[in-house]
C-alpha cells in the first residue's frame, strides 16, 4: 500500500541535512520584490525553491539548480522526466521494505543505473535510513545506517507528481557552486547553502560528495559571493553562526542575520536542540 503524509504543495520530497523548510520565511524577507532567473548551485532539499516555485506561477524567467552531488542532480532530473517510473519502483520498495531489504540496496552499486532508478533508490534510503540523512564514505558508498522508524513513508505519490509538475522547465546541473558565475546576470538572484563550517571540531558533516567542503571551499564560496554582488546580482546564502563564519562574511561586505533553527540530526537526543544560523546577503546586491 502507498501511503500518502502531510506534505504540503511547496514541500521538497526529500529530507535532508540542514534543509530549509523552516528558515524559508526568514529568507523570503530578504529576497527582491522583483528578480530575473532564480539560481540555486547547493539545491540539497530545495526548499526555498519549491515554496517559491508553489507561490509563484510562473515563478521565474529561469531557474537553474545544481549540485556537486550527482545522484541528487539524477533523482531531481528523473522526478522532473520520469516521475511515473520512479513512483512505480518506490510502491516495488515499499512492499519489501524491511532492515534486511534496506541493507541489501545500500549495497547496491547504483550509479551504472538509470536515473528513474537512481532516484528511486536515494528517496527510499532518504525516508528509511538513520535520521534521514545522506552521508557517503571515501568511495563513494552510502553508508548511513537503518533507521529504525514504523511504517515509513516511502511513496508520496501525489506529492511526487506536484514536485515534477514545479521541476518542470527547470534547468538541473551537476557542477561545482562556482559555475554560475558564467551563467548569472544583474538582477538575478542566486541562493548558496552550502555544507555548513561546523559547530564544533568534532561536528564536522560534509560528506554529501566524496571530496568534502572544508575551508578552501568556504572562502572560494565568499569570493563568489562578492563577485556576483559586485555585478548586480542579489546573493544569499545560509550557514552556522560561528565565529570563523562571522570572519568569513564581515559586516562591511554582508548583513548577517541570526536565525535559530531547530535541528535533530545529532545521534544523541539530548545533543539536539536550537541551534543560530545566519541568514547571509552580499552588499550591494540591487534591492526593488
Amino acid at each position: 500500500m502507498v501511503r500518502g503524509s502531510s506534505m504540503k504543495p511547496g514541500d521538497p520530497f526529500l529530507k535532508w541535512a540542514g534543509g530549509k523548510r523552516k528558515v524559508v520565511p526568514h529568507l523570503r524577507a530578504h529576497l527582491p520584490a522583483r528578480f530575473g532567473c532564480y539560481h540555486e548551485p547547493f539545491v540539497g532539499g530545495g526548499a526555498l525553491f519549491f515554496q517559491l516555485a508553489a507561490l509563484l506561477k510562473p515563478p521565474f524567467t529561469g531557474v537553474v539548480l545544481g549540485d556537486g552531488n550527482e545522484r541528487l542532480v539524477r533523482c531531481y532530473r528523473a522526478v522532473r522526466d520520469n516521475v511515473e517510473q520512479v513512483i512505480r519502483i518506490l510502491e516495488l520498495y515499499t512492499v519489501s521494505h524491511c532492515e534486511e531489504f534496506f541493507y541489501a540496496l545500500r549495497a547496491m552499486d547504483i550509479d551504472g543505473a538509470g536515473d528513474h532508478e537512481v532516484a528511486a533508490w536515494l528517496i527510499y534510503l532518504n525516508r528509511t535510513a538513520f535520521n534521514g540523512l545522506y552521508r557517503v564514505n571515501s568511495r563513494g558508498g552510502f553508508n548511513v545506517p537503518f533507521g529504525k522508524y514504523v511504517n515509513p513513508t516511502i511513496c508520496n505519490a501525489d506529492h511526487l507528481r506536484a514536485c515534477a509538475a514545479l521541476l518542470q522547465g527547470v534547468q538541473i546541473e551537476h557542477e561545482g557552486f562556482e559555475a554560475v558565475l558564467g551563467r548569472a546576470q544583474p538582477g538575478d538572484l542566486v541562493y548558496f547553502d552550502p555544507p555548513y563550517v561546523p559547530l564544533s571540531k568534532t561536528a564536522s558533516f560534509t560528506g554529501y560528495t566524496r571530496g568534502g567542503f572544508g575551508p578552501a571551499q568556504q572562502e572560494q564560496l565568499r569570493d563568489v559571493a562578492l563577485e556576483l554582488a559586485g555585478r548586480g546580482v542579489c546573493v544569499l546564502l545560509s550557514n552556522h553562526d560561528t565565529p570563523e563564519v562571522r570572519e568569513l562574511y564581515p559586516a562591511k561586505q554582508f548583513q548577517l542575520r541570526v536565525v535559530p533553527v531547530a535541528r535533530a540530526i545529532n545521534s544523541k537526543g539530548t545533543k539536539r536542540g536550537k541551534v543560530d544560523e545566519l541568514v547571509i546577503v552580499a552588499r550591494g546586491a540591487p534591492r526593488s
